[in-house]
Parts: C-alpha cells; sequence; structure tokens
C-alpha cells in the first residue's frame, strides 16, 4: 500500500518536472537552490548536438568523483539544431546540469557571460563543448589556485613533461599571430590566451564578468585585461589538447572581428590606466 507521504513526494517530482518542461519551451531553465557548490562548469554551445554530449558526459563523471558537490551550466547560444532540446535531456538525468539560453546567436563571449554570472560555485570553469582540453587536468589549474592564483589559465603554448598538444597547423598559425598583438596591446605576459579552458575563484569571477562586455571570441583577452587591471593573481598552466573536427571559428570570417575587438578592448585598457594615473 502506498503511503501518504510516497504520493506526495511523487507528486512534488511530477510538479517539478511540469515546471521544468515548460520553462525549457521558453528557454529557461529552473531556478537553482541557494546553497553554493563547490564547482560551476560553464560550457557555452551552439549547434554543438554532435559533440556535447559526451563533453557533459566525461565531466560529469569526472566533477562527480572529485567533488563534494557541483554544477554544469550548459549555455545554448542561440543554436539551429538539437543542441537545446539535447542539453534538457541531459538535465533529466542529473539534477546538477542546468541550460540556459542567450535566445539567439549572440557569441561565445555572451554564452560564458551569462553562465559565469549565473554560477553557484566557490570555483567557475568554463570549458569549450568539443572537449579539446582534459577535463581531467583540471587537477592543474586547481593546484595553481591553491598556490594563490585567482585565475588558472589552460594553456597550449607552453610545454611541461607528458604534456601533449595536437593542433591544425594553419589554425595554430593565426592563433599566434592573434596571440602576439593580445600580448601587445591588451594582455602582456599570456602565450595562449584563447585556450577555453579558465578556472577562477568565485570572488575573482564576480568581479571581472560584471564587468565584461565583449561578446565574441575575442572575449578571453578582455577577460585577462580585466583580471590584470582588477589586481588578481593569473597563473598559466600547461595542458593537453587535442584540435577536434568541427571548429565554429571560421579563418576567412572572424579574426577581422576578433581583430577589432582587440583594438576595442586595448582602448578600454588605455582608458582605465588613464584613470588610474598609470
Amino acid at each position: 500500500m502506498t503511503r501518504p507521504s510516497d504520493r506526495i513526494a511523487q507528486q512534488a517530482v511530477e510538479v517539478s518536472s511540469a515546471v521544468s518542461e515548460e520553462l525549457a519551451k521558453v528557454g529557461l531553465a529552473p531556478a537553482p537552490s541557494e546553497a553554493p557548490v563547490a564547482i560551476s562548469l560553464v560550457i557555452p554551445s551552439f549547434n554543438e548536438e554532435r559533440r556535447l554530449a559526451t563533453t557533459v558526459v566525461a565531466a560529469w563523471d569526472y566533477l562527480a568523483r572529485a567533488f563534494d558537490s557541483y554544477e554544469i551550466l550548459v549555455i545554448d547560444d542561440g543554436s539551429t539544431d538539437a543542441t537545446a532540446d539535447l542539453a534538457y535531456q541531459l538535465t533529466r538525468l542529473n539534477p546538477a546540469i542546468r541550460v540556459l539560453r542567450t535566445g539567439c546567436n549572440r557569441g561565445k563571449g555572451a554564452a560564458v557571460r551569462l553562465g559565469m554570472t549565473n554560477a553557484r560555485g566557490r570555483l567557475l570553469l568554463y570549458a569549450d563543448a568539443d572537449g579539446a582540453s582534459r577535463i581531467d587536468h583540471l587537477t592543474r589549474l586547481l593546484a595553481a589556485v591553491d598556490e594563490g592564483a585567482d585565475v588558472a589559465v589552460g594553456s597550449r603554448a607552453l610545454t611541461a613533461p607528458g604534456t601533449r598538444v595536437r593542433k591544425l597547423w594553419h589554425r595554430h598559425a593565426v592563433g599566434r599571430m592573434f596571440n602576439l598583438l593580445a600580448n601587445l596591446l591588451a594582455a602582456p605576459g599570456i602565450r595562449d590566451t584563447q585556450c577555453g579552458f579558465k578556472l577562477f575563484r568565485a570572488e575573482a569571477a564576480r568581479a571581472i564578468f560584471a564587468r565584461q562586455a565583449i561578446d565574441g571570441y575575442a572575449f578571453d583577452v578582455e577577460v585577462l585585461m580585466l583580471a590584470s587591471q582588477l589586481g588578481h593573481r593569473v597563473a598559466e598552466v600547461p595542458i593537453d589538447w587535442t584540435h577536434i573536427p568541427g571548429s565554429k571559428v571560421r579563418l576567412w570570417r572572424d579574426p577581422p572581428r576578433m581583430l577589432l575587438d582587440l583594438f576595442r578592448i586595448a582602448l578600454r585598457r588605455s582608458l582605465g590606466a588613464r584613470r588610474d594615473g598609470r
């Protein structure tokens, strides 16, 4: 015989499921509990139906073993494929997964900003949906934070024993040229500004992403520039990285936009330095 308490519990689950489904129709996620978690993983996603599940499940498996509590925020950036539907299916399998949507394709910077400003972790990581960066190399970023860094940046440019980076030569060449300009204009000292694997203390993330404004791919440079301006310690850490087919960066279209954003970031850096009297 079913106990009244069991019926009440079942009704609560059904109501919660119904609310989740209605919110999903308008691109929203159920409000999370107020309790913080040990770490939040933000995954910006645009038309990632073929790669998202593998990346999310690998992260889910690792974070569940490595932390007492965690959340995974999948940010759908106006996808036109089944990315959002797939992400919502994942939330039904694991309540630690949440979905947020930008409403239209605004850009990777906008997607990461939405996730980072809604995350509840004491540590906040963002990682690309393609899984090019190994999730278990989060331990390297955590070690840098334990040693005093406020922001730990995964790097494909630094070398270390046992670390392997597999790139396409033409993308590597374009990336190195952009990074040299980024170093010169806005983020000196960082050998790989664009690696999509960055860890933040919550206080640093809140301060940085409250000011971050670039919606496109150059947002990583802005994040590093803001971290420096705000006095946060940044550590660059070598990680494994493997090129995964299906990159959303188009070499014939996106570099000019990134250069324009880079000059905007450099101007903002210059204006900030003048205000500070430097």
